[in-house]
């Protein structure tokens, strides 16, 4: 019986194995949020969920840390904590979009979230020495 090869037995096709993948996916939910209210913050008028998506693409040179499926329920749990109102608005092409703009609450926790973030990369990076390419 031939034995498979342990380090391939825990990856899944992608080659990635499951515990990165759990590890993005706990990084990725606050750092969704926290990028969504930026956005949302230097936007110049009401945004819907595929405009979003472009732009976090774009600003992050294509880093895809954030995949396109998770923006909607953030959006959705931002709205519902009052940090986001949206309005449905008829499309031209397609079924009706649903548009966000940031609340004063959203700004202000932005303000403060930045606060956090820059808190959490100052210890991590203490306690990882940086981040530097080996």
């Amino acid at each position: 019986m031939v034995k498979p090869d342990e380090d391939k037995a825990f990856m899944v096709d992608d080659g990635v194995p499951p515990e990165d993948r759990k590890f993005r996916k706990e990084l990725s939910a606050g750092i969704t949020a926290l990028a969504l209210l930026g956005i949302m913050d230097g936007a110049p008028g009401p945004l819907y969920g595929y405009s979003v998506a472009k732009l976090m693409e774009e600003r992050s040179d294509g880093a895809g840390l954030v995949k396109h499926g998770t923006l909607y329920p953030v959006l959705r749990s931002l709205e519902g904590a009052g940090l986001l109102l949206s309005s449905v608005e008829p499309s031209v092409a397609g079924p009706p979009r649903r548009y966000y703009t940031i609340t004063p609450s959203g700004r202000d926790a932005l303000g403060r979230w930045k606060g956090i973030w820059k808190e959490t990369t100052v210890f991590m990076d203490g306690l990882l020495g940086g981040c530097t390419d080996e």
